[in-house]
């Protein structure tokens, strides 16, 4: 993986290309590359490391042509060099192919063809696609040479596909019949500049549909401001592309009809408006997340939010007992939030698992417990294969995503949508807090259903409308925050300690600084501190204590006193007014006062601030920063 573009049409390809990647920087990579037909041949063009190394060198050897893809690699095989990154090369120079996923049995495969005289230069799964794809066309090409002669021609199910391109549609779609692993793919031929394959399973892709051209990318941001008309490909899915044509299949099939949607986004959505980098635009942008997220979904005539999406039944939605919410990463924190939530407001059972583990488990789960799928993309892999699983077993599935017409959106039975707007920074924020309040708002839907009662329900319904505020004041400790980074920007460990309904914040506030700062950080209950971690307690460790007011305020202060007592530097993030903290913590934060269950949407912005001015002033890539993709679509 991480990011595909492709474009066929009238204009240059290789400057739409280039634009498409830079918007794709946000999903991480460590390569870039194009390839375009040109003159009778396929110019390929890649380079190591950022994409501007990519753009220096296309303006040392500029590249022509109508028709191109291109790619940002985010490694799964082999390190990040030249000859790693995309598009790779099939046959005698015939096929060029950019590819996300991972390709399980390219071993076996690669060790046949190379028996076959198939010369592979990569140490990528990724280059077997091409050789095989340019394997699978030679045999179709003289299929159809022998055709006269009493052989089959090509077969029926590509039939719908112009004649001249039915063996190289017939060739993709016998090559994929051969993979095992996942793909998103997109393919073009040194012979025919007049044609793009695309395909996916697993691996999202998408085709915009322009006036005699057509687009295709790995999300819909290359093509915002280019169409607003948008194909999304399912698993096992083709798309011959041309200029003036688009022609779906499915691999197994043949020809099946396709719908065209709008596509609802700004390409102003995804520029930094002054901002020195797109995670601090989008910290700043969470008091209007939150208001998007809440907007229309609060109704005071019943004290209870509304959800237009779930495609559940209230009496099935009121059947169930038990649920079940999975995630990776940020969106597994925003989960354990919503474990608190619920089970406090609806007084329902809940399960937290990592998506990665419950996809290869088989847990003990009646037929009234309902799957939750939290993710930002809509296409993290594992959460897309434990939603899948569930279904499988008879579930309901329901997604809190922010990506519209991603693969856990279509997947899932039901669903709640953010609004978040796009997510660059590769570190999660906005959507994280817009998550915990969706997952709030669900708890009092839930809990409405069952035994909250009206006045409760205004009481969750008012705080949550003063929620932006409160967000708006806690980014006021701003230039708190970038004090304190600099005075503890040389550290190597933090630990980030909370309790409760902050044991999250915890673990999502250590998440943050290890992504983008590369300091080594953990999240524990502060209550389990003296169980084994405290032994990493000294002067050169801080402590990110999360003690706002609350019900467990004072077991947390007791927690913060062991640290004390063992020379470990304290900063506290503590309720406005707070002063007793502030006679024990070496630095202190405060941020406004908010009930318990509404905490974590608050404390979590000063560490997302610290950790944004610790990783600047050690001259981290903020934005993108090392080894990490923001869609992880491989397992």
């Amino acid at each position: 993986m991480c990011g595909i573009v492709g474009y066929i049409g009238a204009r240059e390809a290789a400057p739409f290309l280039i634009e498409g990647l830079r918007r794709l920087e946000y999903r991480g990579y460590d390569s870039a590359g194009i390839a375009t037909v040109s003159h009778g041949a396929l110019v390929v063009t890649k380079r190591a490391g950022r994409l501007d190394n990519l753009v220096q060198k296309l303006a040392d050897f500029p590249t022509s042509g109508q028709i191109g893809i291109g790619h940002t690699r985010w490694a799964t095989h082999g390190p990040a060099t030249d000859i790693n990154a995309h598009p790779h090369i099939g046959g005698d120079s015939a096929v060029a192919v950019v590819h996300n996923g991972v390709i399980e049995n390219f071993r076996p495969i690669k060790q046949r063809l190379e028996s076959e005289g198939y010369c592979f230069r990569s140490a990528t799964d990724s280059e077997v696609i091409a050789h095989l794809i340019a394997s699978c066309l030679d045999e179709q090409l003289t299929r159809e040479t022998a055709h006269g002669k009493g052989e089959p021609a090509v077969e029926s199910r590509v039939g719908a596909v112009a004649p001249q391109h039915r063996p190289l549609v017939e060739a993709v779609r016998q090559a994929l019949s051969q993979l095992h692993g996942t793909y998103g793919l997109a393919v073009v031929f040194r012979d025919h500049p007049d044609l793009i394959i695309a395909a996916r399973l697993g691996s999202p892709l998408v085709v915009g549909v322009g006036s005699d051209e057509h687009f295709i990318a790995s999300d819909a941001s290359p093509l915002a401001g280019h169409t607003d008309k948008i194909v999304y490909l399912a698993d096992h899915q083709l798309a011959v592309v041309t200029p003036d044509s688009l022609l779906v299949i499915d691999r197994d099939q043949g020809h099946i009809a396709h719908t065209v949607r709008v596509l609802d986004m700004i390409a102003d959505n995804v520029q930094l408006d002054g901002y020195p980098h797109y995670m601090l635009k989008e910290i700043f942008e969470q008091p209007e997340t939150i208001r998007n997220a809440t907007r229309g979904r609060l109704s005071l005539d019943e004290a209870t939010a509304v959800f237009g999406g779930l495609n559940l039944s209230p009496q099935r939605l009121r059947s169930l007992n038990r649920f079940l919410l999975t995630a990776c990463g940020t969106s597994w924190h925003a989960a354990l939030v919503g474990e608190h939530l619920i089970e406090d407001l609806a007084q329902i059972p809940v399960e937290v698992e990592y998506a990665s583990e419950l996809r290869y488990r088989n847990p003990p789960l009646d037929n009234n417990t309902l799957l939750f799928a939290i993710t930002q993309s809509g296409e993290t892999a594992d959460t897309l294969a434990a939603l899948r699983e569930m279904k499988r077993k008879g579930h309901p599935t329901l997604a809190i995503c922010n990506v519209v017409g991603s693969s856990i959106a279509q997947a899932a039975d039901g669903g709640i949508y953010l609004h978040a707007g796009p997510e660059i920074g590769v570190a999660s924020t906005k959507a994280f807090t817009s998550q915990c309040v969706t997952l709030a708002m669900l708890a009092l839907y839930f809990g409405r259903q069952r035994n909250l009662g009206f006045d409760a329900g205004m009481r969750i319904i008012e705080r949550l409308q003063e929620l932006p505020g409160h967000v708006e004041r806690a980014l006021q400790t701003n230039d708190v925050a970038r004090r304190i980074a600099n005075k503890y920007c040389h550290c190597t460990n933090f630990l980030y300690l909370g309790r409760q309904y902050n044991f999250p914040t915890a673990l999502e506030g250590a998440l943050k600084l290890k992504e983008i700062s590369y300091i080594h950080a953990e999240g524990y209950p502060a209550a389990e501190m003296k169980h084994g971690p405290i032994a990493l307690v000294d002067e050169h460790t801080p402590s990110v204590v999360l003690i706002p007011h609350g019900s467990v305020y004072d077991k947390v202060m007791s927690n913060l006193e062991e640290i004390k007592a063992r020379g470990g530097p304290v900063i506290a993030v503590v309720g406005e007014g707070d002063t007793r903290v502030a006679d024990l913590a070496d630095d202190v934060i405060e941020v406004p006062n908010v009930e318990d269950f509404l905490q974590p949407i608050v404390t979590i912005v000063p560490l997302q601030l610290l950790a944004y001015h610790i990783a600047v002033l050690r001259g981290c890539d903020v934005d993108k920063p090392r080894n990490l993709a923001k869609s992880v679509t491989v397992e």
